[in-house]
């Protein structure tokens, strides 16, 4: 794992994120926007087995309320190498430069709908959700996405928090009260997959927006997350403040 630098390394970047997300042309993220990031005080990790890039990491640095912090836009893993814990190591290795360079946050965003990611980003990275952003991107043409709106919570990891270095030494995030919960079925990936079945799936999307917002609405974050045997999920809300952090 290392930084990347030179065009023909951005250009293995595009192509694997053509490869794990399906978008069209026009929605790719091109070279020369990871030329202008890296020089603008982002970053560009890639992992490397011999030539072959199997996975990378795109971060930019943005500002909100005045706080500094790196906006982690992409990470992916080529389907080869998935459930390795390559990407686990991918975010630590994003940490760590974070950190060198004087960034106490990271944050990125993910779909509600995608149970296994909520899994990894509150349970083994130890993030926190606070925000809830309607249709971010537009209907995309990732089929992941399956027709539907780009919603997205964004993840807010505290880097030098007791909660993120517990859970990174730990492998478990602290044990914090739980206010609410909020399902995911399993067979969301099914529904979504099919024309058929996609209102089930929009059904879904709608109860999960209504009811995040309402929660944050009411001064309370997403501090974790439980998944079923079945395969289902569900988000876990309780009070953290900041102080906490």
């Amino acid at each position: 794992m290392r930084t990347c630098h030179t065009v023909g390394e951005f250009r293995q970047v595009v192509a694997l994120q053509k490869e794990v997300w399906g978008f069209e042309d026009i929605e790719l993220i091109p070279a020369r926007l990871f030329v202008v990031g890296e020089k603008i005080g982002g970053h560009v990790l890639g992992a490397y087995e011999g030539a072959t890039l199997v996975a990378f990491a795109f971060g930019l640095p943005g500002v909100r309320d005045r706080h500094a912090y790196i906006h982690s836009h992409m990470l992916a893993v080529k389907e080869t190498h998935r459930n390795t814990g390559l990407g686990r190591e991918m975010k630590l290795l994003q940490r760590e430069l974070a950190m060198s360079e004087g960034y106490d946050l990271i944050e990125w965003t993910f779909d509600p709908l995608e149970i296994k990611n909520a899994f990894f980003n509150l349970e083994k990275l130890g993030a926190v959700v606070r925000r809830y952003v309607v249709n971010q991107y537009g209907i995309t043409s990732s089929p992941l996405q399956g027709g539907l709106p780009s919603d997205r919570l964004v993840a807010e990891w505290w880097l030098h928090s007791t909660r993120v270095e517990e859970t990174l030494k730990s492998g478990e995030r602290p044990k914090t009260e739980v206010a609410e919960r909020v399902e995911i079925p399993a067979e969301i990936y099914a529904w979504k997959a099919q024309a058929e079945t996609r209102t089930r799936a929009a059904e879904v999307q709608r109860r999960t927006r209504d009811l995040l917002q309402k929660h944050f609405a009411e001064g309370l974050s997403v501090v974790g997350y439980e998944r079923d045997a079945d395969g289902g999920g569900r988000f876990l809300l309780g009070r953290w403040s900041e102080a906490a952090w």
